[in-house]
């Protein structure tokens, strides 16, 4: 969520030739990196020789372990073998190495319960994704890796209760927006010591402008970064390096290690404010296309995903719903990738006919179909919606009629209506949406009617912070005054760094807002800023 800014595309990347039939469907890419974006079933169809991993010379895990998507009865491990993740190529050869992992019940490794090797694919920048399977539910585990002589970090994960299963409690963080050059990411050391069950990414996990020698905000004294991260993200090998600087992250390691994680993109991963096919400035749209098959392909190369989430080209289908027990149905979405092309220039506008258009659409007709008959078949306590952008309504002004933002549903309000009339129609009392994007902290009623003072509330919206984007901020921004006022279903609004963390139970959820008092410099403190709870059967947040 920035302003635009000029695209200054790689040479080779505005020479790359592509035929472009109907919907996503391509037959010819000429260039070689084109190529490689746009390559399915790799790396089946690869023929790269299998290198000893005993001569891989400096330690491959520097960018450490995470896990994520937990099952009752498995979970995804994963690493990248990156000797040197600032340099393209991280160091490796284009050959392809086994890597051995071990996923144990107690931290010292002593009794072990699963292991087996899996390989590191060049085609995927030698990335490794193992399904563990065959585990227990509701289970602590610890896992590692081993390539030639060389032992990773160990993580530590769980797996989601059994489907049915009556758990009494679930504690869960959300985060978001993460700009490296806006500041260090110590809320993710604070969300590393945190006791919970798992962490939901929401968006914004890199961001795809230029970052200075310096680290921007960071102001590096004692280090120097590359020159080719100093420009904006285009290409494969621009996305692969950016995600090497910003997985290299200390902080960042420590909370994957800590957490499972749970993850879906907003527009950063790939560009600002993208919609569908549409780029963010005039650009052929086959030429954006490339640029987003390239940056789908390193954010799977990068995250604990799962295979059905393996790009084909330009497409990933990245929403997928998650169980945990009788208490908790979470149901991803991917507000990117499907959505209409943003309303009246992606300006801030009062609603109006092209906003209000009926067969605008903010997740796509087959989305919002999975999304809605999920709900009728669910029996959970809480039915929790993991997303992207603003939920509920949020006035800009306190003039009538106010501007509203044109990216977040209140730019697709007959798309909102859809999904709230589904959740009405399939009996879903404890509705709760958790959301990104906008770099500050909200808690929301949600209204069906927003303009009528009383009217019913239908769920919880909980917004988390960013990490670091948007600098230190402050506890009341400069539209403190007038977004309150102008939002009276708006319970709190802060606009300082940090996460969110959510404990559900049977008979009520609880939500704090974790505030950082800086992130321009290292050793920043956290504290509870507000906490929230929402009773079950009775929609509506309540400040203790």
């Amino acid at each position: 969520m920035t302003p635009a800014s000029h695209r200054n595309h790689a040479p080779e990347l505005r020479a790359a030739a592509v035929r472009h039939l109907g919907r996503r469907t391509f037959l010819t890419v000429t260039s070689a990196a084109a190529a490689l974006a746009f390559s399915v079933g790799l790396p089946g169809t690869a023929h790269a020789a299998e290198a000893d991993g005993r001569k891989i010379t400096a330690d491959p895990f520097t960018l450490g372990v995470a896990s994520g998507d937990p099952q009752p009865s498995s979970v995804v491990l994963w690493t990248r073998l990156a000797p040197s993740p600032l340099e393209p190529g991280s160091g490796l050869p284009q050959a392809r190495f086994q890597v051995l992992w071990e996923l144990a019940h107690d931290a010292r490794f002593t009794r072990i319960a699963k292991r087996g090797s899996a390989t590191a694919h060049p085609e995927f920048h030698h990335s490794v994704h193992v399904e563990a399977t065959g585990l227990d539910p509701d289970r602590v585990y610890y896992y590692r890796f081993r390539a030639g002589n060389w032992i990773s970090p160990a993580g530590r994960t769980r797996t989601a209760p059994a489907r049915g299963a009556r758990i009494g409690e679930l504690k869960l963080a959300a985060v978001s927006c993460q700009a490296y050059h806006d500041g260090y990411f110590t809320a993710y050391r604070h969300l590393a010591d945190e006791d919970l069950d798992v962490v939901f990414h929401l968006g914004d996990y890199l961001y795809e402008y230029a970052v200075n020698a310096v680290g921007g905000a960071r102001n590096y004294t004692d280090r120097r970064l590359p020159a080719h991260v100093n420009r904006e993200t285009v290409t494969l090998e621009d996305y692969r390096l950016r995600y090497g600087l910003y997985k290299s992250d200390p902080d960042l390691m420590a909370a994957h290690a800590a957490h499972p994680f749970v993850v879906t993109w907003d527009d950063h991963e790939t560009e600002n404010n993208y919609a569908d096919e549409t780029p963010e400035n005039d650009v052929p749209p086959e030429e954006f296309l490339l640029r987003r098959a390239a940056a789908y392909r390193a954010y799977w190369e990068n995250q604990p995903l799962r295979a059905p989430q393996q790009p084909t080209g330009p497409d990933m289908t990245l929403y997928r719903r998650l169980h945990f027990g009788q208490l908790a149905q979470f149901d991803v979405l991917d507000t990117r990738q499907y959505r209409s092309d943003q309303a009246y220039g992606d300006k801030a506008h009062a609603p109006g006919p092209e906003s209000e258009d009926p067969s605008r659409t903010m997740i796509g007709a087959t989305q919002e179909r999975w999304l809605i008959d999920g709900w009728r078949a669910s029996d959970a306590v809480w039915n929790v919606v993991p997303q992207q952008v603003n939920f509920s309504q949020r006035k800009l002004d306190l003039i009538e009629p106010a501007r509203v933002s044109m990216d977040a549903w209140d730019g697709y309000p007959a798309s909102r209506d859809r999904v709230l009339d589904g959740a009405e129609a399939a009996g879903i009392e404890n509705l709760m949406v958790l959301t990104g994007d906008v770099h500050v902290a909200y808690a929301y009623d949600i209204k069906r009617d927003y303009e009528t003072p009383g009217a019913k509330t239908v769920g919880t919206e909980i917004v988390a912070t960013s990490v670091s984007s948007g600098k230190d901020g402050a506890d009341r921004p400069a539209t403190w005054e007038t977004y309150t006022k102008a939002n009276p279903h708006m319970r709190f609004y802060n606009g300082r760094r940090g996460y969110v963390t959510v404990t559900l139970g049977e008979q009520q959820a609880r939500a704090d807002f974790r505030s950082m008092d800086f992130v321009t410099r290292p050793g920043g403190s956290i504290t509870t800023s507000a906490s929230f709870v929402t009773e079950a059967g009775d929609p509506g947040l309540r400040q203790v």
